[in-house]
């Protein structure tokens, strides 16, 4: 994990996104780079296993619909 500075939360860097875990033990899931192709959003109670889980579906998501297009 590393903190863009002190007094933040540690990030973790994943598949293009950043998963913030939050005080609450929500994840907020965003979209490293811009232009964003997906909007940041959040997972509650979920380990970080699960919030890769996630983003791996969103990924393979995108890309069957580019390919059907």
């Amino acid at each position: 994990m590393s903190s863009p500075h002190s007094g933040h939360d540690p990030f973790i860097r994943y598949r293009g996104f950043l998963l913030l875990q939050e005080v609450n033990k929500t994840w907020l899931v965003r979209p490293e780079r811009s232009p964003m192709n997906f909007l940041p959003f959040r997972i509650a109670n979920s380990s970080v296993e699960d919030v890769k889980k996630k983003v791996d579906r969103l990924l393979l998501q995108e890309n069957q619909f580019k390919q059907a297009a």
